[in-house]
């Protein structure tokens, strides 16, 4: 079942001599279920492309369809509604919130939404996620690689149709960063979660089920 459709999506900054275009008619589709990989180097356009999807930023044209939904036809509340229900973000620099444990950052985009928490599928993924023994620490009294995971339950917490990973392992050591990339996989298999990760390491991106690589704001 598709589950994202990008059609003809293009995002330009400055005019006349002065445009860039960071993603060029990009279109491509994705299964339910289906781990992706975008890659390319530093410019490429994969994040831009990455929020453009995720329904952070609004592209200059083309269309986003998320289980069918035109998303930018959405007004801005609406699709910010939209994106905290459907749309997991994980980002290298964790955003986690200082004053918050574990349990609390985890279960935040259920707050925000006054939805109750599922206990049994908090504990569950606690579990998963090896934090079942740290949910009261707060983000400072936690490593990177544990910081990370929390930045992941996060993002599954809703069973959102999608995760979107912005270089997940981009600030982590190596061995950090096999746990995550590791933890990615058995999100996607366990949950049936579809992922969509942006990375530069080839390495990292050989754990998906297919690539996609970005030159210049095109997929080549």
């Amino acid at each position: 079942m598709e589950i994202l459709r990008v059609e003809n999506l293009t995002k330009t900054y400055g005019k006349n001599e002065n445009e860039v275009k960071a993603v060029d008619n990009i279109s491509f589709s994705v299964q339910k279920g289906e781990f992706v990989a975008i890659v390319g180097s530093s410019g490429s356009g994969k994040s831009t492309l990455l929020h453009l999807i995720g329904g952070v930023d609004r592209p200059s044209s083309g269309k986003v369809y998320i289980e069918g939904k035109d998303i930018y036809s959405l007004n801005n509340d609406a699709l910010a509604i939209f994106r905290r229900r459907q749309v997991g973000l994980i980002y290298q620099f964790y955003n986690l919130i200082p004053i918050l444990n574990v349990e609390e950052n985890i279960t935040l985009p259920c707050d925000l939404d006054g939805r109750e928490v599922d206990k049994v599928q908090l504990n569950e993924l606690l579990k998963t996620l090896g934090l079942e023994n740290r949910k009261q620490h707060l983000p400072n009294e936690l490593s990177g690689g544990q910081q990370q995971r929390v930045s992941i339950g996060r993002s599954l917490i809703n069973n959102p149709a999608i995760v979107l990973a912005d270089e997940p392992t981009g600030n982590l050591d190596s061995k950090s960063s096999d746990e995550i990339v590791n933890l990615l996989k058995v999100s996607n298999q366990k949950y049936n979660q579809t992922i969509i990760m942006i990375t530069h390491d080839l390495e990292i991106a050989k754990i998906a089920d297919r690539v996609i690589k970005i030159e210049d704001g095109k997929i080549v």
